[in-house]
């Protein structure tokens, strides 16, 4: 029995041996102090980096967040400026409409200005042929300048004049007699003419429509050689009438370029603008009084070929005329 009791333990004896390693103590103590290191720093060291992952990873959502709620702020402007930009197209589609109809109205508007225009243009040149035959009666030209719109009358012709002038072409070659504009334009001149052949007339143009006689030399000046022929004629011959009165002459006269225009009226091609501003100038010679302003700017200026030359015209009327003022101009110059 005791046999079997040795053989039980000798196992358990086996079981509970411990295996051991030789480790100088230094090296131990070194081991045991890197150990108490580890187990001091270690957590530190993980709990920080975990520490500044953390905080990244709220940065990160920080940003995340501020970018999404800018991302719904430009949404959101995207969106408004969507609206106003629906409202301006909406705001310009009604413009675009409203200006189509106010250029409608706007063409409608002078197509009416237009026929009304045109209305009143055959109207006066239609009243105005009236009136310039009329005119021809001494009584109707008394009637005309006795009533209260005499000065306005003449003032408007003025105008017209001035404004028919204006509106012809630059590279205009002949004029169009039969228009309405032409025929108005006629008639007024005619009329002052009518008006400005009797002294009652002379004197109411002298008097109160100095405007008439300045604008009538003004445009005899702006017209080129050749054009309105006959416009020029009535004018010229409207000057000459007021001419025959002293004040008038004397007003003609001094105005500022009324020598020079006569000698611009003298080159004109056309014999019958030559023939009328040939006796405006005989008119200024034969006035003692006049020529004695006039007389140096005369001798000076005067364009003595061209009137010989005028004197060898075949428009018989223009050639004697023209004679007779050399003559004229013999006795000027002797009298100098």
């Amino acid at each position: 029995m005791e046999g079997d009791t040795e053989r039980d333990t000798a196992p358990e004896k086996a079981e509970t041996k411990e295996e051991f390693v030789k480790v100088r103590r230094r090296d131990l103590e070194r081991l045991t102090t890197e150990v108490m290191q580890l187990r001091d720093f270690l957590p530190k060291i993980v709990n920080g980096d975990i520490l500044g992952t953390f905080q990244k990873l709220d940065a990160v959502e920080s940003s995340l967040e501020k970018k999404e709620e800018e991302i719904e702020q430009l949404r959101m402007d995207c969106e408004h400026f969507r609206a106003r930009l629906e409202t301006a197209q909406a705001d310009c589609m009604r413009e675009k409409k409203e200006k189509l109809e106010l250029r409608q109205q706007l063409n409608e508007a002078k197509q009416q200005l237009l026929q009304q225009a045109e209305y009143c243009t055959e109207m006066g040149a239609a009243v105005c042929t009236l009136l310039w035959g009329v005119s021809s009666s001494e009584e109707a030209v008394k009637s005309i300048l006795g009533g209260s719109k005499a000065v306005k009358f003449f003032t408007i012709t003025a105008q017209t004049m001035e404004s028919f002038v204006k509106s012809l072409s630059e590279d205009m070659k002949q004029q169009d007699l039969d228009s309405e504009e032409n025929q108005f334009v006629l008639a007024l001149a005619g009329i002052v003419t009518n008006v400005a052949a009797l002294a009652c007339g002379r004197e109411f143009l002298v008097s109160s429509s100095r405007e008439l006689l300045d604008t009538m030399m003004h445009l005899l000046g702006d017209m080129k050689p050749g054009l309105c022929n006959k416009f020029k004629v009535l004018m010229l011959m409207s000057l000459y009438n007021v001419s025959i009165n002293l004040k008038g002459l004397k007003y003609i006269s001094e105005s500022p370029g009324f020598i020079p225009l006569l000698w611009w009226l003298l080159n004109d091609p056309d014999s019958e603008v030559c023939l009328h501003a040939l006796r405006l100038l005989q008119s200024v010679l034969l006035e003692p009084e006049v020529l004695a302003r006039a007389g140096a700017e005369v001798r000076e200026t005067l364009p003595f070929q061209r009137i010989v030359a005028l004197a060898q015209s075949r428009h018989a009327e223009l050639q004697a005329l023209a004679k007779e003022l050399l003559e004229d101009l013999k006795v000027f110059e002797y009298e100098a």
